[in-house]
């Protein structure tokens, strides 16, 4: 019997989850990236010796008291070469001669805020309790009904009943806005520094989880970041034997009588008896089919996706800031201006005792600005004003920045800035989004694996699960993966490592 042959569309996160996973059950899997290298929205890049970290502040499932952290061994983007880091304090703010720090610890950090603002005790209080209800809450790991394999893998009931204490308290969070939560604070202190952990669009249940998963001893960060993760995964699919044409674009699905058939790129028709798509879904549904596919869930999200945009500012600085905070908040007197957005504070991420991020004695300088820009952004491309508006940008940040760090003085060597569309042209991505802005009182969504109408097609990425992000894209690509070994009645085997 001749093995099944399987393209995937996109060697992001997803894809080469899949891919990995697939080929370990005995697939032919081929991965098509339109990009030059392998990690998709997971992504960073070099600026005349400097490395700009544009795709991962955190990783979530990085602590080994998690299930998730397995997935992330098994498809080899944990490894020997990328030891985890906790950073602690998560985020420090700086406003003059006070300073603020977000512990990981719950408890240093109650009393922490307690003697820093003794007026919002009650309040401090209460989040911590939050908190401590959340810190068991994470990404379940389980196996489709029905796939066949020698290692099931399934929540057990006490990691499952650990997770209680915090669905007493996720309805009222969900209709809470984030920024409406942190409000009952009257310290502007801990409101800034607060305000800087997610968008400001999310609802409240993705500030506490976020906040319970940095206590939990969750989220760190892997050495290397997402350019060294992504390439762990790489490797560690084509070791197993599958394949990555680079520079290949996908501009549509082929499918006869109701079944995949392949694919179209821009220069080439290439077979395939099975196609995962983990392009954008949001995106892939209206770009790839012709005429855009139309089923009811993909209907559903057309209505329902609201994408989070982010403009990344990143500054090469000739000289030494060690002497700061790794990730440091600085509140503003006057909103800095961005693509029509408002920003009370700025959130920096200074790279400069990272091994290999910067020329010796150097620093990047990183800042992340969350909001709905792209329409701005996609206006200044349409009236000829995209690169002067981005120089404009960069400088006035650099202004601005001056303000807080004097060392900066006249030692910018690199400036760089990404914007909406520079995500949408390298990665595909729906309105250069990375995640779906869940909003208070929102829509959850968890899309179908795989096509309703058309045999053979399978969806996997940041999409497939509200919010999104790197584990519900490793997730969707395992979940992928089974989907494909169910239809062929094949044995699902994990890697291992």
């Amino acid at each position: 019997m001749s093995q099944t042959n399987v393209i995937i569309i996109g060697a992001g996160i997803a894809g080469l989850a899949a891919g990995t996973y697939l080929q370990s059950s005995g697939f032919k899997v081929t991965i098509l990236e339109q990009h030059t290298i392998a990690g998709g929205l997971s992504t960073s890049w070099r600026r005349k010796g400097y490395l700009f970290e544009g795709g991962m502040h955190w990783l979530t499932g990085s602590s080994p008291k998690f299930p998730l952290n397995r997935i992330w061994h098994e498809v080899g983007a944990l490894k020997d070469n990328n030891p985890v880091f906790n950073k602690d304090p998560f985020y420090t703010l700086i406003d003059g001669d006070k300073t603020l720090y977000l512990y990981r610890d719950v408890d240093k950090l109650e009393k922490h805020f307690i003697s820093s603002a003794p007026e919002d005790e009650a309040a401090i209080k209460h989040m911590c309790r939050d908190i401590r209800r959340f810190l068991k809450v994470h990404t379940v790991i389980t196996d489709i009904p029905g796939l066949k394999t020698k290692h099931h893998t399934h929540p057990s009931f006490i990691e499952l009943c650990a997770m209680i204490p915090a669905v007493f308290r996720m309805s009222p969070l969900l209709k809470q806005s984030y920024p409406d939560y942190v409000s009952q604070f009257k310290n502007k202190e801990i409101r800034d520094l607060l305000l800087s952990v997610v968008g400001l669009r999310y609802n409240a249940v993705s500030f506490v989880y976020t906040m319970a998963s940095f206590a939990s001893g969750d989220c760190g960060y892997p050495k290397g970041g997402s350019l060294r993760m992504a390439q762990n995964m790489a490797d560690t699919f084509t070791a197993l034997g599958g394949t990555i044409q680079f520079s290949t674009k996908v501009t549509g699905i082929v499918s006869k009588n109701g079944t995949a058939a392949g694919i179209n790129t821009e220069d080439t028709f290439i077979p395939a008896d099975k196609i995962i798509i983990t392009q954008d879904t949001r995106q892939a549904v209206d770009s790839l089919f012709n005429p855009p596919l139309n089923e009811k869930w993909a209907q559903k999200m057309r209505k329902n996706v609201i994408s989070e945009q982010n403009m990344f500012l990143c500054l090469g600085i000739k000289a030494d800031l060690s002497k700061y905070p790794l990730s440091f908040v600085i509140p503003l007197d006057i909103p800095f201006e961005a693509a029509g957005l408002s920003f009370g504070e700025l959130c920096l991420h200074n790279y400069s005792t990272y091994e290999g991020y910067a020329p010796e004695g150097c620093t990047p300088l990183t800042c992340l600005l969350l909001g709905s820009s792209y329409n701005w952004w996609k206006a200044k491309k349409a009236d000829g004003t995209y690169k002067q508006e981005k120089e404009k940008l960069i400088q006035r940040f650099i202004t601005e920045v001056k303000k807080y760090i004097p060392e900066i003085g006249d030692n910018v060597e690199v400036t760089d800035v990404a914007t909406p569309c520079t995500y949408e042209r390298y990665t595909g991505t729906f309105e250069g989004s990375w995640m779906s802005v869940w909003e208070p009182g929102g829509a959850s969504f968890t899309l179908p694996a795989k096509s309703e109408t058309i045999k053979g097609i399978y969806f996997a990425g940041e999409r497939s699960m509200m919010p999104g992000g790197l584990p519900i894209t490793v997730w969707a690509g395992r979940r992928a993966a089974q989907v494909v070994c169910k239809d062929t009645d094949t044995e699902f085997v994990a890697p291992q490592y």
